[in-house]
């Protein structure tokens, strides 16, 4: 008896043909195995309790980073094979799970670390369970010839590897070696090559416990490499990446190291060891730690382990913690290839740590810390990116969603699945938005979607928004929340209604105001109102200006009747300035109305003297956050009433109350920390009556305001004690890296119609 198994999934690039082949063969079964554009195929041969057998067993003992989504299995005329093998691949229209960039797993390093190894010390060693993926891949299916290793010859002992079923490198694609693989240089600023090989390694070791800044070429992109227990060189590393104060993160040698910074729970160690070793945001532990320029005043410290072979050797020869961010200034996407590095990294870093395997693609690191006992996903990019999220339907029209502004990424749908990009960053650059088309095409490459449908956010004046157009297809525009609420849905597999609380800086409302304070109803088939909503204000400036969390306070405080000229203490604006925001807002001139809770935690973080000027998206509601870590119980929290109707029929949530408690506390005395507690305990408990006024008993917490830890644990625990299902991320983000997942929801589920309306149905109560 024969079968054909047409077999779907994470199944290229993850060992898996090697699997099939040894499984087959150790069983008898004849026949053979390849990768085709759409996975894998397998024809075995046997009687029939063997096949059986097979393919029971071809599901409970797979590879550990293999995925099977479906098996389609066909009889087919016996053909005498007297053995099993493995196939070359077809080519042909891709329907594939590309697969991401792999940590280095526990057998290449033990390769690495062993004298008598022929791969030790080689900092591009790999295997069919680690390595680059989706960084190197160029076309499908995943054969080398199609990755940017095809440069690269194996020599006789890689090639012996390679062809070898019973050997962990069977097949694998970037399989490499010193004596035919890629190789280090260290360059000078000036791109001389000052060193080779392991001497390039032993010397940028040696300028970094020197202080230097050094450059280095990874896996999808360069990082900056500095001392972290050094003031004086992160401080410079800062002020040449202009980068006064969001925080850096940090490399460690192993997770021992870690925990002698942090403390570090094992659900956060296991991410951190996991394929994907993601940032982790950890709390420190009070002890010794890097220098305080590495995070000024922040808590937590963003940790990852070594994840290639080239950052394990780098950071066993160091023996210290170093600070490792992006390879790039403020605000532009990360470096890729050493021309480009030697042009926009001169002026930061002292030397370049390179390789000659070139990055097909820019793939940062992906950021996630625990909170609740649940992960939460902060960037999703390296280790994770482009793996897919579910559809909404199975069949439909190819969507592609371009995603919103800030912390970007774009998606493209195919037969019943979604795949997201990795983080590209702020699309307020043209080379943020060079980036942003290359990964459009990746995808439409990589994933074989072809558009019928493009998805774009509302606001008129986004650039992605703009982009749209530009596909020949007919665009949906879809609401900023609206996207946020389905994006949360989808990676819950919800259907509805559902109550989203979806809280962030700015969205473009279907009114023609900066939403961000809403609790939207979303029904089953997609479409939404607004349930409920914060108190609007006067906001003075353009609300995409970078924020100053000052001009936020003076909204509020001019929406209470206060005086802004007296409401701080220490002013943070030169009083000329104040004046001014006070003139803008009494004539009504360059404001908008806003509802935006993002701006009720920068105008309290304002008031609170916790940061005057804000350097970066997020900045003051993450130091009001901070301000209130060890706080014991504050006390009880403050009144934030429902109160009536808007025009819309949405409840209001009033913030007045709030403030002006505030206000009084900070003039009584209280501590900033404990205000900031007793804020967050406020907002938690509005949340939790607006649900319990909804009727409804799914809750949703999505928005960029969300990635507060606090704020998001003070909010869960509320929901459930009240007895709500609560619904929050974990495989995309919150905040506007989700974005391009919820629009190609909406535009699936036909909620919101091509170049027509938002999807707005009248609102009703639970």
């Amino acid at each position: 008896m024969r079968v054909r198994l047409d077999i779907s999934g994470r199944v290229q690039g993850v060992g898996f043909r090697p699997f099939v082949y040894r499984l087959a063969s150790g069983m008898g079964i004849r026949g053979w195995v390849r990768n085709t554009p759409t996975g894998v195929t397998v024809e075995a041969e046997a009687c029939e309790t063997a096949l059986e057998e097979f393919e029971t067993r071809l599901v409970s003992e797979l590879p550990p980073l293999a995925m099977i989504s479906s098996i389609r299995r066909t009889r087919v005329r016996e053909s005498g094979s007297t053995s099993f093998s493995v196939l070359p691949s077809l080519s042909g229209e891709p329907d594939l799970t590309v697969m991401p960039d792999l940590a280095v797993c526990r057998n290449c390093l033990e390769d690495i670390s062993e004298p008598s190894n022929r791969r030790y010390r080689y900092p591009f060693t790999n295997c069919t369970d680690c390595g680059p993926r989706y960084s190197i891949i160029l076309g499908l299916p995943y054969d080398r010839h199609r990755t940017t290793m095809g440069r690269f010859r194996m020599c006789p002992e890689c090639e012996a590897e390679y062809s070898d079923p019973s050997d962990r490198r069977f097949h694998a694609q970037p399989n490499a070696c010193p004596a035919c693989g890629p190789a280090l240089a260290l360059l000078s600023p000036s791109g001389r090559v000052s060193a080779m090989r392991d001497e390039a390694m032993a010397s940028a070791v040696d300028a970094l416990k020197s202080g230097l800044v050094v450059a280095v070429k990874g896996l999808g992109g360069f990082h900056l490499f500095a001392d972290a227990s050094s003031e004086d060189t992160v401080s410079r590393l800062r002020r040449a990446k202009r980068r006064p104060s969001r925080p850096f993160a940090i490399m460690v040698p192993s997770l021992e190291s870690a925990r002698s910074l942090c403390a570090v729970s094992d659900q956060e160690a296991a991410l951190m060891e996991s394929s994907a070793a993601p940032i982790v945001l950890l709390e420190r532990n009070g002890r010794a730690g890097p220098c305080e320029a590495v995070a000024p005043g922040n808590p937590y410290l963003g940790v990852m382990l070594p994840y290639t072979p080239l950052h394990r050797i780098l950071m066993d020869d160091l023996g210290m913690p170093a600070v490792a961010t992006s390879g790039n200034l403020a605000d532009e996407p990360i470096c890729t290839d050493e021309e480009e590095a030697l042009e926009r990294l001169s002026g930061i870093a002292d030397l370049f740590l390179v390789h000659d395997r070139p990055i097909a693609r820019p793939v940062d690191d992906s950021v996630a810390c625990i909170t609740g006992g649940r992960m939460l996903m902060l960037r999703r990019s390296r280790g994770y990116a482009p793996l897919p999220v579910a559809a909404p339907r199975e069949e439909g029209p190819s969507i592609l969603a371009l995603g919103a502004l800030g912390r970007n990424t774009v998606a493209v749908s195919r037969r019943g699945r979604v795949f997201v990009s990795q983080h590209i960053g702020d699309m307020e650059s043209a080379a943020s938005l060079k980036v942003m088309e290359a990964a459009i095409a990746d995808l439409r490459v990589l994933c074989g979607a072809e558009p019928e449908l493009a998805a774009s956010d509302m606001h008129p004046d986004y650039v992605t928004t703009r982009l749209a157009g530009s596909f020949g297809v007919p665009v949906v525009r879809v609401q900023h929340h609206h996207a946020h609420a389905l994006s949360c849905m989808a990676e819950n597999g919800l259907g509805g209604p559902v109550l989203a609380v979806t809280w962030d800086g700015t969205g473009y409302g279907p009114d023609g105001t900066v939403w961000g304070g809403e609790f939207l109803r979303v029904e089953q088939g997609g479409t939404f109102s607004r349930f409920a909503g914060l108190r609007r204000f006067l906001l003075p400036g353009s609300p995409e200006e970078p924020v100053d969390p000052a001009r936020a306070a003076a909204g509020f405080l001019y929406g209470m009747g206060v005086s802004i000229e007296s409401a701080w203490p220490d002013p943070p604006l030169a009083r000329k300035e104040i004046r001014i925001l006070g003139a803008m807002l009494e004539k009504g001139l360059n404001c908008a109305l806003s509802s935006s809770m993002g701006r009720l935690f920068d105008a309290v973080s304002s008031l609170l003297g916790l940061c005057g000027k804000a350097t970066y998206e997020g900045e003051a509601a993450i130091a009001l956050e901070h301000a209130s870590h060890g706080i014991g119980d504050p006390g009880t929290g403050y009144r934030m009433p429902i109160s009536d109707m808007a025009e819309d029929g949405s409840l209001v949530l009033d913030w007045e109350p709030l403030i002006g408690a505030v206000l009084a506390d900070r003039d009584g005395g209280v501590p900033a920390g404990t205000i900031s507690a007793r804020f967050h305990r406020t907002l938690a408990e509005a949340i939790a009556e607006v649900a319990r006024t909804s009727g409804m008993r799914e809750v949703l917490l999505t928005g960029g305001c969300f990635q507060n830890r606090l704020l998001s644990e003070l909010s869960v625990r509320r929901l459930e004690e009240e007895g709500f299902a609560v619904h929050t991320h974990c495989e995309v983000p919150p905040g506007d890296g989700g974005i391009s997942l919820g629009q190609i929801w909406a535009a699936g589920l036909g909620c919101v119609a091509p170049e027509e309306g938002i999807g707005v149905v009248p609102r009703h109560s639970g």
